[in-house]
């Protein structure tokens, strides 16, 4: 694996521009392309859990022994 990096290293100081600027080029772009691309798959992917969760009944069963109770907007149930 060294070796790779060594040539890969190499290979980028060739093709450098010999100013003394810094540029990201196309290896910078691909790298916030690709790290756009998985936000995105991972949001759909959080939307899609949150969607499985089903809110619980706020009518409680006569026959439950728990009271339902809403403290900042999350509901608990109290033994």
């Amino acid at each position: 694996m060294p070796l790779t990096f060594g040539v890969l290293a190499a290979a980028v100081a060739a093709s450098s521009p010999p100013s003394n600027d810094v540029t990201p080029g196309l290896l910078g772009f691909l790298v916030v392309a690709a790290i756009g691309v998985a936000l995105v798959f991972l949001l759909r992917s959080m939307n899609k859990q949150f969607r499985k969760i089903a809110p619980k009944d706020e009518t409680a069963a006569p026959g439950d022994a728990g009271v339902l109770r809403t403290v900042r907007g999350i509901r608990q149930v109290l033994p």
